[in-house]
């Protein structure tokens, strides 16, 4: 499979994330990519697109097609080395697959001293950007995510886009709460598809609730940055989002061009997903 360019989207998005909610005391705010900087541009198209499509009838279809599981059944291990097929050759700042990455991420979870079941969440958390491989675009994959069938929060980046999105204009469904209902519970609302919403629901027979959680909601900017969707929480949503608030800065945060040594972590990943998960997922 063709490589080169593959995340350039991905990364971008991460780019802009970090622009957005510049917090690694490590770094200063000028070492950011500028928002002039003409890459933005790609960026913008990238949401265009999303916030266009992802429409409630979008979002039904695709659970319909891929929560079916019957793409492809792997170990872990053959899914994250599935997911490496995705590197970006073209990256000019950081040359890590995606098991890298996602051993920086738990690594990272790990030297601070969290839960096993928080260590391996960190190393999941975006093994359902395999769904790039199945053939899907990547604004049906990554992005910041936010609910459908109620009205568009402005708080949404790139929130001028939905103008071009059907349900804006139908009376339905650009309401406050659209087909939901006051508080809820975020369980009820359906989520713009992609790689959290996806990988949540292959997940959510193994982890604890707070890790399922964290990999639902990690990219709910909307909510968790700018409380823009309180109004279709329950108690529990509130609760549940402290996990997901702690989660994100080591989400963003804990890229390093130094890689991490991969087949010296290896047996301690394997051990704890034993501890976890089945011998094999189905995607």
């Amino acid at each position: 499979m063709e490589k080169k360019g593959k995340l350039d989207i991905e990364e971008l998005w991460e780019k802009d994330l970090q622009e957005r909610y510049p917090e690694n005391p490590a770094k200063e705010k000028e070492e950011y990519r500028n928002y002039d900087d003409p890459a933005r541009d790609t960026v913008r198209k990238f949401y265009q697109e999303n916030h266009r499509y992802q429409t409630l009838d979008f979002v039904l279809k695709k659970k319909e097609e891929f929560l079916k599981f019957d793409k492809r059944e792997m170990t872990l291990w053959d899914a994250v080395d599935f997911l490496n097929t995705l590197v970006d050759d073209s990256d000019p700042d950081i040359d890590l697959d995606q098991t890298q990455h996602l051993m920086q991420t738990s690594e990272a979870i790990r030297a601070d001293g969290h839960p096993d079941w928080f260590v391996l969440t960190g190393f999941l958390h975006d093994l359902g950007k395999v769904l790039c491989l199945f053939g899907e675009p990547q604004w049906a994959v990554v992005g910041d995510t936010f609910p459908v069938g109620c009205k568009f929060s402005d708080k949404i980046v790139y929130s001028e886009f939905f103008d071009e999105n059907p349900d804006a204009k139908n009376g339905e469904l650009n309401t406050k709460f659209g087909i939901y209902e006051e508080n809820c519970g975020l369980d009820k609302v359906n989520m713009s598809w992609g790689h959290d919403e996806y990988l949540y629901h292959i997940m959510k027979d193994y982890l604890p609730e707070p890790a399922l959680y964290m990999i639902r909601y990690h990219s709910f900017y909307a909510q968790h940055r700018e409380n823009a969707y309180a109004h279709l929480m329950d108690d529990n949503d509130k609760k549940m989002f402290e996990w997901v608030e702690k989660f994100n800065p080591y989400d963003l945060y804990s890229k390093s061009p130094t890689p991490p040594n991969v087949q010296k972590l290896r047996p301690y990943y394997e051990d704890l997903a034993s501890k976890y998960l089945p011998d094999t997922l189905k995607f």
